[in-house]
């Protein structure tokens, strides 16, 4: 569960980074909240099956959050 609130953290941290008109230093804005899905993953044993993790997320079809 904590690897999926990481991974979804990261993915609107990303999404919010890259939708402005000037994005920021993006890799700056998501040294955290990747860091902790690194570790979120590893901790559950996942390391290496990122890509299977983000397909299960995207197959929950969430919406993106309201600003």
């Amino acid at each position: 569960m904590a690897a999926a609130q990481a991974c979804l953290r990261l993915l609107h941290t990303a999404r919010a980074a890259l939708s402005g008109s000037e994005p920021p230093g993006t890799a700056t804005v998501l040294a955290v909240p990747l860091a902790e899905a690194d570790e979120a993953l590893r901790r559950a044993g996942l390391a290496g099956n990122e890509g299977w993790l983000l397909e299960r997320i995207y197959d929950l079809g969430l919406e993106p959050e309201s600003p």
